[in-house]
């Protein structure tokens, strides 16, 4: 007969230390921190916990320590591309530590940011990553009160609430319409979809660039709070043609909407680059396989997560970085879409 389980809040982690040989110390660092011990001891816990229904119970040990060893992440989406990026750099980072991810989708909402952090304060969490730097003025105390490492990522800004990770939304944007017009496009117009804190930048970068060099027109900007799709892009670019008609290129918030400009440019028979160059922005997949090949900014979101989930970690182990704000810039990806005006 097999080995009468209990159930799982009933096993004792000496009953796993028993089992597995080591003892109950040694179990006990393995639930806390696996890469202490050697992989043969790793085995026979992990081994023997599994035998057993062992479940280690993070609340006690939360009362314990005071923290539990969950990471908390909150971003504004669960579909957008951009984020999907972002957290697969976080998790692949805290793929076999010790730490747990607990994720929330604030859906661009800075009310629903602070209800979340109330959430995650009250939960103890070990480290804390949040999208962007536009939080209420109570989310901005609730995370001053946390003890416990908090990274901001997706920009930076002039005063982080502990460390922070990102880019310059306006610099980039800024760089955009530079590279344009260096390609001696004149007439450039804009597309803006949600309007998000982040988006809103991006527009200052582009307006800013356009002002210096004494182009900026108000009749080819086209915005909406509505969230951005394909298909919304194509929209923005014929209300955009029917304001502005004479415009020679677009750039685009990001790359969806990019690539609806570019399809309705095709129905339309308005060829790419010759009578309208087009750019997006964050530099998905699809810009470079897209015909003609499409320009875009590049923002480096793997890294962006990847690297805010180590800050965390190293900050809760007591090294802390010695630099807490962290620019991880942007690249201009130049392609076939804003080839040189002839």
């Amino acid at each position: 007969m097999g080995r009468k389980r209990t159930k799982p809040d009933k096993i004792r982690l000496t009953e796993v230390a028993k089992l597995a040989g080591v003892s109950p110390i040694t179990a006990s660092r393995f639930f806390r921190n696996p890469a202490a011990l050697s992989v043969g001891k790793r085995v026979r816990v992990e081994s023997a916990a599994k035998e057993l229904g062992y479940v280690p119970n993070l609340a006690a040990r939360a009362l314990a320590s005071q923290r539990t060893e969950v990471v908390g992440v909150l971003i504004p989406s669960l579909t957008n591309n951009v984020f999907s990026d972002v957290l697969r750099g976080i998790y692949d980072t805290l793929d076999g530590s010790r730490y747990s991810i607990q994720l929330a989708n604030t859906r661009y909402s800075i009310f629903q940011e602070e209800k979340l952090l109330r959430l995650f304060l009250a939960q103890k969490p070990a480290g804390l990553i949040v999208t962007g730097i536009n939080q209420t003025a109570e989310s901005r105390a609730i995370l001053e009160s946390v003890d416990c490492p908090i990274v901001q990522i997706m920009e930076i800004g002039p005063a982080p609430v502990d460390m922070m990770i990102g880019f310059s939304h306006f610099d980039a944007a800024r760089a955009g319409i530079s590279h344009l017009l260096e390609q001696g496009y004149r007439r450039i117009g804009f597309l803006g979809a949600r309007m998000d804190p982040r988006v809103q930048r991006r527009f200052e970068g582009y307006q800013a660039a356009m002002n210096d060099a004494a182009l900026f027109d108000p009749r080819r900007v086209v915005t909406t709070s509505t969230p951005t799709s394909v298909t919304l892009g194509g929209t923005l670019f014929a209300d955009l043609v029917a304001k502005a008609p004479d415009i020679e290129a677009v750039f685009c918030v990001n790359d969806d909407l990019a690539l609806g400009a570019l399809f309705e440019c095709q129905r339309r028979h308005i060829s790419v680059p010759e009578q309208m160059a087009i750019m997006g922005f964050n530099d998905l997949e699809f810009m470079a396989s897209a015909v003609p090949t499409l320009t875009s900014v590049r923002t480096n979101r793997y890294e962006m997560g990847r690297d805010a989930a180590t800050m965390v970690i190293e900050a809760i182990e007591g090294r802390r970085p010695a630099q807490p704000v962290v620019d991880l810039g942007f690249s201009v990806m130049k392609r076939q879409s804003s080839a040189p005006r002839n």
